[in-house]
């Protein structure tokens, strides 16, 4: 059975709250070996480190997501810092947003900016979230500090034309099962240009729910009565990537396995003492 791994997910939202033992239960079941599970700022950190101290599968990562930095306390960086000693981890999810209503750009950039020098300062894969802020994201890694072992761009959506540039600075690019709607062309054919020793796979999950058609899991949310992106549902993301790039689905799972440990490397070794 192929091991499977999700290289960014937020099982720690609250959303999943009712249902996360037998979520967790699936996932074993999918034979997934490892998931990292990605804070969003000072609220949900060590609901983060929790699960990482209860399962092994789980691979945290603590960062303040760019649509909560006006959230933040005073403290919060010392906090970050307090979370990545307690447990070996990565940062994220971290970067820029221009889509979110009511942006503020420079503290987006200032947020960023100390969190990529911390990853870089103790060399931490880094979870980078990008929206509308392509063009300024990559003059800000060009100027630096990255970590040596690398970034991860999540559900990377920028131009096919920046891939080349970011990979050599370190970029590994996750694919979301949510690009397989039809209306995500123009992502589908940038993927298909991704160097084959980046390509990581992701579920974003409880977002970015795949088309009905191809989840292996209907899940919703019994306050809201919405759709949830299942967790388990990262063997059908992997068949999606089989199916975008044409090659057999073994093969796509032995690469993405050989980049998933390739970046995290530090984190796991680090998790297994």
């Amino acid at each position: 059975m192929l091991r499977l791994y999700d290289a960014h997910n937020h099982l720690q939202d609250e959303r999943l709250s009712p249902v996360r033992e037998s979520v967790l239960r699936d996932l074993v079941v999918q034979n997934v070996a490892g998931i990292v599970v990605n804070g969003s700022g000072e609220d949900d950190w060590s609901d983060v480190l929790s699960l990482a101290l209860k399962y092994p599968m789980v691979l945290p990562s603590f960062g303040v997501h760019p649509w909560y930095v006006k959230e933040q306390s005073s403290s919060w960086y010392t906090t970050l810092v307090r979370c990545l000693d307690a447990v070996p981890s990565a940062i994220g999810e971290v970067g820029l947003d221009r889509w979110v209503k009511n942006h503020d750009l420079p503290l987006q950039e200032k947020f960023f900016q100390a969190q990529l020098k911390l990853a870089s300062e103790r060399n931490l894969p880094v979870s980078i979230h990008c929206l509308q802020a392509w063009g300024r994201l990559l003059e800000l890694l060009h100027n630096g500090p990255v970590p040596r072992c690398g970034f991860l761009l999540h559900s990377f959506g920028g131009p096919r034309e920046m891939i080349s540039s970011l990979a050599e600075l370190g970029a590994y690019f996750s694919l979301p099962g949510y690009f397989a709607h039809p209306r995500k062309d123009k992502q589908r054919e940038a993927f298909r240009h991704v160097p084959p020793d980046r390509l990581l796979i992701e579920t974003d999950a409880p977002d970015q729910l795949l088309p009905t058609e191809r989840a292996d899991y209907q899940l919703r949310d019994e306050r809201s009565g919405r759709d949830l992106n299942h967790p388990a549902n990262i063997g059908a993301v992997y068949r999606f990537a089989a199916e975008l790039i044409g090659e057999p689905l073994e093969a796509i799972s032995s690469r993405v396995e050989q980049n998933f440990f390739r970046l995290f490397s530090g984190v796991l070794e680090a998790r297994r003492q």
